[in-house]
């Protein structure tokens, strides 16, 4: 049921693209590699793909506004750019920490970059504000669901990005949480998602199944 409110919640809140002043950046999400058994599959994938076993997720946060997160299988230059292209309306700023990806970005984008090295803060360039919401987002799924399967993960980050969003209304007031919840429970009309969906088993998979295939 809970993962069926996760996708009335998809998108609730986010609003059109993003715009103005941009904080861009990534995170990884999952167990620390020194808890994994040395000889699991985790364990050797987890020195192949350059994440160390974990999943990637790419954040935007509007300053002053909204959030966006994606998870994504990688984040290199590709994936980066087409986050930011698609979630970010064109001449807008973009601060980002030193990464090499987002040394590629389209010219339609401002860029500036903070260099961690020497500080987190360089003037108003920082991305204090998304790692702030990377904290949220990390802090409900270790405290309180404590492991969560990658392949769900998108509709945790919906659920941590609709809190987000919906903090406040259009005029700044805090949003109650007896507010948001008819907010949400309103949207969940017309998303159908059954349980062979949400284990990632379709109608076919199934009848091949009984029919011991």
């Amino acid at each position: 049921m809970l993962q069926r409110a996760r996708l009335a919640l998809q998108g609730l809140g986010a609003g059109d693209k993003l715009e103005g002043e941009i904080e861009a950046d990534e995170t990884f999400v999952g167990g620390k590699v020194t808890n994994m058994h040395r000889k699991s599959k985790r364990s050797l994938s987890a020195k192949n793909d350059g994440n160390w076993g974990k999943t990637v997720v790419l954040g935007l946060l509007e300053r002053e506004g909204r959030v966006r997160a994606a998870v994504a299988p990688t984040r290199k230059h590709y994936e980066i750019r087409q986050n930011i292209m698609a979630n970010v309306l064109p001449e807008s700023k973009i601060y980002s920490d030193e990464y090499d990806a987002y040394q590629t970005l389209p010219d339609e984008f401002a860029h500036e970059m903070v260099n961690k090295l020497e500080g987190y803060v360089k003037d108003h360039v920082h991305v204090n504000g998304i790692e702030n919401f990377w904290s949220l987002l990390k802090r409900g799924l270790k405290g309180t669901y404590v492991s969560v399967d990658p392949v769900h993960l998108q509709r945790y980050c919906d659920e941590a990005m609709f809190r987000f969003n919906t903090r406040k209304d259009e005029e700044g007031e805090v949003i109650g949480d007896g507010d948001r919840f008819v907010m949400a429970m309103q949207q969940i009309v017309g998303k159908r998602l059954t349980y062979k969906e949400l284990i990632g088993k379709n109608s076919s998979t199934a009848e091949e199944e009984r029919a011991g295939i």
